[in-house]
């Protein structure tokens, strides 16, 4: 390798926002590069993405990374991806069969209702380690099918792929001639057994997913193949990682340091915490796999919740707050609540589809509780962030039911982390010190360490370097003792809202 090819860029494939991110040698950014994009709810509970938009916007941010650091200087590629949003493409045209499902989507409830009707569940969480919800892919993908005339046949005879968002770019950026997924990814399809690390034929036969239609799997730090045949972007690039983006953001983290516990604050969130064993009978949270370095598999401990940022951006756009510009809502978000003693004994449960961890009830909806005169638009604010600590603390709580659980700090990064006031609250709530990443691009950070590995061939010591700096929340163990009280008043709401009370 050229002494001047020792750039990363990272591609983040998000789900309001495709970014490209450059990192050199030491790994510090040197080049970012975003595009939005939008989210279609074309009936109650649905929720998609035109794939077209994702590859477009994902290749457009790598262009400009490419562009700014110049083509000669790029020694490889790395993909992160929103998890669970299944796609699928015809594989001589490349043409998609519909919109991609993206992973907040409920469509698929009323089967996963029957799976579960039909005594599944137990059977369906000891192979994948995933509770039976709509929020997987499987479940999605056999939509995809059943969308299209002759789907399954035709996906019987490979000429339809289906894949997670990893899948579809890396074929998109090889022209066709990479069809693959990283370990990650597919053990959130619900199809894939964790404990053999293999695509199961009993779940492809019971989800009615033919094998010649799903991606072979290969480690997350791998070479999966070459560019070729993109504008701008010159052809032989290796792509050298891919991994799903909370996966990522661990190992970007801490390398997967036992006791650092990563959790992700963004449209929803992601609690994941490194274990060294599949316990598979936690069936109030996932157990995943988290990585596969090229050497060893690493699992995952982890709890989804489909509603925190994108929560409090429901109620900023009903309370108003939502015409402020971007600065000045970021500081209304944190003035707001601390212009406030407490909420008045309101609670917002924002199960706007559904609750995830650890209660997995996708017939809940939303409520806001305890609403009095004094109640003003600060309390409401206060509530909505409370909210995302609370679902965040009621994940740890789960986890403390595995042996290999252990807690030493709460690692974090997103956007609503940037919010000093909800950090101090998570902090004070857990009993544990938060540490905040000092880059907001964690899910590239990870995928491009990984990629640095199958470019180096390096050791976790060597790749200490790449990781994250941090800024400490340290808790208030007086205020921790107090906050419990409203913790337990929280899960009531929560109690409620699942009761059908609301």
């Amino acid at each position: 390798m050229a002494a001047d090819r020792n750039v990363i860029i990272a591609l983040d494939e998000g789900t309001t926002n495709a970014k490209a991110i450059a990192l050199d040698s030491q790994g510090g950014i040197i080049a970012r590069f975003s595009q939005p994009l939008t989210v279609q709810t074309p009936r109650e509970g649905w929720v998609e993405q035109p794939g077209e938009m994702l590859l477009h916007a994902s290749l457009q941010a790598l262009r400009q990374a490419v562009s700014a650091v110049g083509a000669h200087r790029v020694a490889g590629l790395a993909i992160s991806n929103q998890r669970e949003t299944a796609i699928g493409w015809y594989r001589q045209s490349g043409k998609t069969l519909g919109p991609a499902i993206s992973w907040q989507c409920s469509r698929t409830a009323p089967f996963c209702e029957a799976l579960r009707q039909r005594g599944e569940r137990e059977h369906i969480q000891k192979l994948t380690g995933l509770p039976v919800a709509p929020l997987f892919s499987g479940s999605k993908m056999r939509w995809l099918l059943d969308s299209v005339p002759e789907g399954r046949s035709l996906a019987e005879r490979g000429e339809i792929c289906l894949g997670t968002i990893d899948s579809w770019l890396l074929w998109n950026l090889t022209a066709g001639e990479a069809f693959c997924c990283d370990y990650s990814n597919a053990s959130r399809t619900q199809l894939f057994n964790i404990h053999e690390g293999r695509w199961d034929d009993a779940l492809l036969s019971l989800f009615g997913i033919p094998l010649a239609a799903l991606p072979q799997v290969r480690p997350t730090s791998h070479l999966f193949g070459y560019t070729r045949g993109l504008a701008q972007v010159p052809d032989g690039i290796p792509i050298l990682a891919m991994a799903g983006d909370s996966h990522a953001a661990l190992f970007g983290h801490a390398l997967g340091k036992p006791g650092c516990v990563k959790a992700t604050y963004g449209t929803g969130s992601s609690v994941m915490a490194p274990v060294s064993t599949a316990q598979a009978e936690i069936t109030t949270l996932a157990t995943t796999i988290a990585w596969h370095d090229g050497e060893k598999l690493v699992y995952g401990l982890e709890g989804n919740i489909p509603h925190t940022g994108d929560a409090v951006a429901w109620l900023t756009e009903c309370t108003g707050l939502g015409e402020l510009a971007p600065e000045a809502l970021a500081t209304a978000l944190s003035t707001l609540p601390a212009s406030v003693d407490s909420t008045l004994g309101v609670y917002f449960v924002p199960a706007l589809t559904g609750l995830g961890a650890p209660w997995w009830d996708d017939q809940a909806r939303g409520s806001i509780s305890g609403l009095s005169r004094g109640v003003k638009r600060a309390h409401l604010v206060r509530a909505a962030l409370e909210a995302i600590a609370y679902q965040i603390a009621d994940v740890v709580l789960a986890m403390r039911q595995h042996a290999d659980f252990e807690l030493s700090a709460l690692m974090v990064d997103g956007g609503p982390t940037r919010n000093d006031w909800l950090m101090q609250y998570q902090a004070d709530l857990l009993g544990c010190t938060v540490m905040r990443s000092d880059i907001a691009e964690l899910s590239a950070m990870g995928a491009a360490i990984f990629a640095r590995k199958a470019l180096n061939s390096a050791g976790d010591d060597d790749l200490s370097r790449f990781s994250a700096h941090h800024t400490a929340f340290i808790p208030n163990m007086e205020r921790h003792g107090r906050l419990q009280k409203r913790w337990q008043e929280w899960q009531a709401a929560v109690a409620k809202v699942r009761n059908g009370q609301n």
